[in-house]
């Protein structure tokens, strides 16, 4: 067992709700060390430092999880850091994500958001003896220079700023709820400097950076004593050109740095912002030279590339791959800027798909997936946010199915069955809660009247969230929500029995309740001429991806006609993902890339016309005429609506696995082409290789390449033909 479990959790004797604290021990190395590892974790997050250098490049450490039940630590190897004879270790502790809304954290010993450190470092002398500083009543502890510290509100730095030391109180906090390292390290990734310096209509100075980004900027902090150098972090400038901040709601989203008069370069370490634009206060001169906006997030594999000749589809791909950085933060969160930035799990199962495809996400999502399992309630609920906080309730359809949802996905791109086999009770759990729910005759009747045990009727839904055919500030759309539920029953009720048939598991039980949910609801759903009775656009999609409609052409004429009388998409977050996917598989090709090449709103490359370098959660983000969307929800960087991303790899380079294959051992590479296209290509790199597919149009002639990393099968279809491949790569022209 490592050593932290033998030291004890440390505080400052008062408390000062904000400010960050500053733990400190000075020790004697009084032989030669041949080694040194330091094992750390806090109530909070840390930055820690031996003998003034920071220990490791974890950002944020230890991470977000379920705090009450699982808190990670970190292990370094220090020895290099470890001087002959006097050291003094450090660790700046904030309140990190348990800032405020998450009272279940507090003790009679600690405050919810109240600082704490644990830690031990181990020495071990050249002559086989070791020595163990673990965190106790000897540590030293002070208020430090970052006098405020809030993840929504952003940090004050004050380097005037000194506090009396004294002694740190050790107090009883379990330490069972500690894990080692589960999850990717969040580290500081792109560098993207100031690309211009903008004087507002209103006399603001403002620094456009050029990319919506999640992380801080470095700049180089130069005023006389005393001087507050502010600076504002936000998304967008208003159609007059000037700062935008009301979409923020109530985070501030502001660093503070009080001057002592010396100059130096800083940049805030126990926070985070979602910005493209910064707003300063108290600078003079300004030189874009001196400031640099740093991306940070999860450290996560790069491992898919998507390219085309239309630059309006590789910028919103772009978009796509921006967004996902600035949503993997440890926990897959909606929204970097806000008072939000949760781990929303209706955002995070719809964008899985393309998450995996873009990024090495196994580790990242095993961390989470764990964390939803801790969070599940008894009855088998999911709460809508994970980890959960204190307001959010759970349990709607679409949201809680990212407890099946997320770890098949995961099973399909990397083949991890032990993965599947972990997650399968959480699985279980969710549609047994359904189950649970459905067959409770208290709850609303079927449309004859008669209480239905396979159709989900209960009130807690989002339902077609965002969805446009309501009106384009009706938050959950025109689909019924229990029509949603209902179809989400079967999926996740499927994805189980294909996850326990992998595993070997007598899955009988829950086929005879799949026959019964899928028989109940076209009996309440299909109408006999087999179209469907709740006639929006996302309801014939959920029906035809689900497999719900016994009719699947009366049902695609139904979509089709939808499409075509509006002459764009109506759906919201349920429908979005699975649209364009439906209409490939039911031929509809060219109306499939109208939607996806479409530039008006409502559309993907609308935003990408009105400069966006990010996803935005709106459809409507901000109107053709300038004006925004409503405030209270809008957010120019929310990952939910990327999930297209997943058809540029599947449907227009046309990468895809054989049904009932994983981890791209079989691929059928079935590209649709476009005439408004010139070229498409992509890759992705999987545990066989790096897979890939090309083609370009040469004069009447189309031009295929087809890349097969070795060991996988391989198979082409093109123009209803099928073509065998061979490992390396295949060039084909029709």
């Amino acid at each position: 067992m490592d050593n932290i479990f033998s030291a004890s959790f440390i505080k400052h004797p008062k408390y000062k709700k904000g400010a960050a604290i500053l733990f400190s021990k000075a020790f004697t190395a009084e032989k030669p060390v041949k080694s040194a590892k330091l094992y750390i974790s806090c109530l909070g997050v840390y930055v820690a430092r031996i003998n003034d250098r920071r220990v490791g490049d974890y950002i944020l450490a230890p991470g977000w999880t379920v705090y009450n039940k699982r808190l990670q630590y970190q292990t370094y190897d220090v020895t290099d850091m470890i001087n002959a004879g006097e050291n003094t270790i450090t660790a700046e502790v904030g309140s990190g994500w348990r800032f405020h809304r998450v009272e279940r954290l507090g003790t009679k010993h600690i405050k919810p958001d109240q600082p704490a450190l644990i830690a031990s470092l181990c020495l071990t002398y050249d002559d086989g003896s070791v020595e163990i500083l673990n965190t106790d009543k000897t540590w030293k502890s002070c208020e430090s220079k970052t006098v405020y510290n809030n993840m929504y509100n952003g940090e004050t730095y004050d380097d005037n700023f000194s506090a009396k030391e004294r002694n740190a109180v050790a107090f009883p906090h379990t330490k069972d709820i500690l894990i080692p390292q589960e999850g990717e390290k969040i580290a500081e990734r792109e560098r993207v400097p100031a690309q211009k310096l903008i004087i507002t209509p209103k006399g603001d100075t403002v620094i456009d950076f050029g990319q919506e980004l999640t992380g801080y900027v470095e700049f180089k902090a130069k005023a006389p004593k005393g001087t507050e150098l502010k600076i504002t972090h936000f998304e967008v400038l208003d159609k007059n050109g000037n700062v935008y901040v009301k979409n923020l709601r109530k985070a501030k989203q502001q660093l503070r740095f009080i001057s002592s008069g010396k100059e130096m370069p800083f940049k805030p370490s126990l926070t985070f912002y979602g910005f493209r634009f910064i707003k300063l206060e108290g600078f003079k001169d300004v030189d874009l030279n001196d400031f640099t906006a740093i991306a940070v997030y999860s450290d996560m594999k790069r491992t898919g590339y998507f390219e085309s000749s239309d630059p309006l589809l590789n910028r919103l791909y772009e978009n796509i791959i921006w967004g996902q950085r600035g949503n993997f933060l440890d926990v897959p969160t909606d929204c970097p800027q806000r008072d939000e930035r949760l781990g929303w799990t209706g955002d995070a199962q719809v964008f899985s798909r393309v998450a995996s495809m873009n990024y090495d996400v196994s580790t990242f999502f095993r961390k989470w997936l764990n964390d939803v399992a801790a969070d599940q309630k008894e009855n088998g609920e999911i709460t809508h946010v994970i980890p959960t906080i204190t307001w959010t309730s759970g349990g709607s359809a679409a949201w809680g199915d990212a407890a099946t949802i997320c770890p098949w996905q995961m099973y399909l791109t990397y083949g991890n069955k032990q993965d599947l086999e972990n997650n399968f009770p959480m699985m279980k759990k969710w549609v047994d809660y359904i189950k649970n729910c459905a067959a409770d005759k208290s709850l609303k009747k079927d449309f004859k009247g008669n209480p239905s045990p396979y159709l989900w009727n209960t009130g807690k839904h989002f339902g077609d969230w965002l969805a446009l055919d309501l009106g384009d500030e009706d938050a959950r759309g025109l689909t019924d929500e229990d029509y949603i539920a209902s179809a989400f029953f079967a999926y996740s009720t499927e994805l189980l029995i294909k996850a326990g048939e992998v595993l070997g598991k007598d899955m009988s039980e829950h086929k005879e309740l799949y026959e019964n949910i899928v028989k109940a609801f076209r009996e309440e759903y299909v109408n006999n001429d087999g179209t469907i009775k709740v006639n929006t656009q996302t309801a014939c999609v959920l029906a035809l991806k689900f497999a719900l409609t016994p009719n699947r052409e009366a049902a695609a004429k139904q979509l089709v006609a939808l499409l075509r009388k509006v002459g764009h998409l109506t759906t919201g977050f349920v429908g979005t993902p699975y649209l364009l996917h439906v209409l490939t598989d039911i031929g509809e090709i060219e109306l499939a890339y109208d939607l996806m090449l479409r530039k008006e709103y409502p559309s993907w490359l609308y935003p990408v016309t009105q400069g966006a370098t990010t996803m935005w959660e709106r459809w409507n983000g901000q109107k053709p005429d300038g004006s925004f969307a409503p405030a209270s929800m809008n957010s120019f960087n929310h990952y939910a609506y990327g999930a297209v991303g997943d058809w540029l790899y599947a449907a227009a380079a046309g990468i895809t696995m054989r049904e009932g294959t994983v981890a791209f051992e079989d691929i059928i590479f079935k590209p649709y082409t476009d005439k408004r296209l010139s070229f498409v290509k992509a890759s992705i790199e999987t545990k066989l290789g790096t897979v890939a597919s090309e083609w370009r149009t040469e004069g009447d002639k189309t031009v295929y390449i087809f890349t097969v990393p070795a060991g996988a099968k391989a198979e082409a279809v093109l123009c209803g033909n099928t073509y065998a491949l061979k490992e390396g790569q295949n060039t084909i022209t029709l």
